[in-house]
């Protein structure tokens, strides 16, 4: 648990359930992120499964996006494209999958973690879940994430993000530009929103549910291909001299 966690369930009402976790404010590692990939790629191939719930540990950050320590290790192009294509394989997981997916966001979400909730096809978020895309802040760009966020919140809202990278938009600006699609007051007022959404969808057809899903992510299908071109963008500006030091000075903020 103290390098993070993936973990999942399918509940007998066929509600999947995966949560991802770390103690720097849900970091996201490369480990972590694979598994998180691999977890929601086998949980959209369960038959047993027939909804899935997005949610990380804990009662504040939903997700810090990318590990520092880890963007610190990166020493050469390759290593910083695996690292980066996680990001990309957690997207693509999302936008593969046959399941509707539902993200509860209880709190913070950065960088990537504003990318996976983007990737849900159904937001639920807490009024403490502010936004924000502080990847050029460090010398990189919101380049793997982009593609979900602006499909999610259009060009404007991503733009605005992605520009301003050191400003937090709060939850009702993010439901305003769509990302989030309802804000509740707590958690445990979300947690109610949540659990009758998806025993609804328990119940729907899904064969109805899996033919809607490839309609909403209806021209993605080069996905693959151009989030893995992004991946390299990132890992090769996280090389420079001028990254290594913003993201330093970050860390002792």
């Amino acid at each position: 648990m103290e390098q993070g966690h993936v973990v999942s369930q399918v509940q007998e009402n066929g509600i999947g359930i995966i949560e991802f976790g770390h103690p720097s404010s849900n970091a996201l590692p490369g480990t972590i992120l694979n598994k998180l990939a691999n977890t929601i790629t086998e949980l959209s191939q369960s038959e047993q499964c027939k909804v899935i719930m997005l949610k990380s540990s804990g009662d504040r950050a939903f997700c810090a996006g990318a590990s520092f320590d880890e963007l610190l290790s990166i020493k050469d192009l390759d290593e910083g494209k695996v690292f980066f294509s996680g990001f990309a394989k957690v997207i693509n997981a999302c936008r593969k999958s046959t399941k509707l997916i539902v993200a509860r966001v209880q709190g913070k979400a950065v960088g990537g973690g504003v990318g996976i909730a983007a990737s849900a096809d159904y937001a639920f978020a807490t009024k403490h879940a502010a936004v924000k895309l502080s990847e050029l802040a460090i010398g990189i760009g919101p380049f793997v994430v982009g593609p979900a966020v602006e499909r999610k919140m259009g060009l404007a809202a991503m733009s605005e993000l992605a520009i301003n990278a050191t400003e937090w938009r709060d939850a009702s600006w993010a439901q305003q530009k769509g990302l989030f699609t309802d804000v509740s007051e707590s958690a445990e007022e979300m947690d109610k929103k949540i659990q009758e959404l998806l025993l609804k969808l328990s119940n729907s057809n899904p064969e109805a549910m899996s033919n809607l899903k490839k309609i909403f992510w209806s021209g993605t299908e080069h996905w693959d291909q151009l989030l893995m071109d992004r991946a390299e963008i990132s890992g090769r500006l996280v090389l420079s001299e001028f990254t290594s030091h913003a993201i330093q000075a970050f860390k002792k903020k």
